[in-house]
């Protein structure tokens, strides 16, 4: 079931969505070359527990999962496209790109976005990438709108992406979100006009374009059982936002920019 959120509701999805904004602006600043991705989780954690909230994604866990996840915050680079494990050992360089997913509840309530940073200079190809990636997102952000389906912000993203050069990550997808931090219905970044649900004012989705550097869209799984990786090696990247439809186009509630 879609619950459409109430006024109070959607304050509360603010709130941690703010939260969440301040989280990845702070790792924006500590990506750097030399920062191991275990010191970005500590200082992610610390900033959310100091904000009253609770890091959402830190013992998740899923039917299969080979144990509950250890981050608070999901670190993924270079060819790691979501679900990294933050560890003292993997360490920033020069010209990586990485990945992070923050997820926060406050009072009950979710919010969840992800950005992918470069670290110092990274080269063109790279640059294109998430520049590229993070279009995808606004554009998703702008069919997000009452009246439209869930069908046309997954076209509004295949079209974008593909007419790009690049690929997509088809295996993992967008969601609801609310009380739960994972909520009916699925927002895949791909899909044909009009099919799906039709969004409703008061719906809050979670949309993620996860964008794949070549145009083999495989993935695989790590032996850890979480990471999740481009199949060739080749980049991904990862952008996010926890979305209120309305009756304009998407309203974000994790404003990291």
């Amino acid at each position: 079931m879609i619950r459409i959120k109430k006024d109070w509701e959607i304050e509360k999805m603010r709130r941690a969505g703010l939260v969440v904004a301040d989280v990845l602006k702070l790792m924006r600043d500590m990506a750097k070359p030399g920062v191991d991705t275990k010191s970005l989780d500590a200082e992610a954690e610390n900033m959310i527990l100091k904000s009253g909230g609770i890091p959402a994604f830190k013992g998740y866990s899923f039917p299969g999962a080979p144990f509950p996840f250890p981050g608070s915050i999901c670190v993924s680079v270079n060819d790691e496209i979501v679900h990294g494990i933050p560890d003292d050992k993997r360490v920033l360089v020069e010209g990586d790109i990485v990945s992070i997913d923050v997820g926060v509840c406050i009072d009950g309530y979710y919010g969840d976005a992800a950005c992918t940073f470069p670290v110092g200079l990274i080269s063109d190809s790279r640059s294109r990438l998430l520049e590229v990636t993070k279009r995808a997102l606004y554009l998703a952000v702008d069919a997000a709108k009452s009246g439209n389906t869930v069908g046309d912000i997954g076209h509004t993203v295949e079209q974008y992406v593909i007419s790009q050069g690049y690929g997509l990550v088809r295996d993992y997808a967008g969601h609801g979100i609310g009380k739960r931090l994972h909520e009916a219905p699925q927002v895949p970044n791909f899909g044909r006009r009009g099919d799906g649900i039709t969004l409703k004012k008061g719906f809050t989705l979670a949309i993620e374009p996860m964008v794949i550097a070549s145009k083999n869209e495989d993935v695989a799984v790590l032996e850890n059982g979480w990471t999740v990786v481009t199949a060739d090696h080749s980049d991904a990247a990862h952008f996010e936002h926890t979305v209120l439809i309305s009756d304009e186009r998407g309203i974000i509630l994790t404003p990291w920019e």
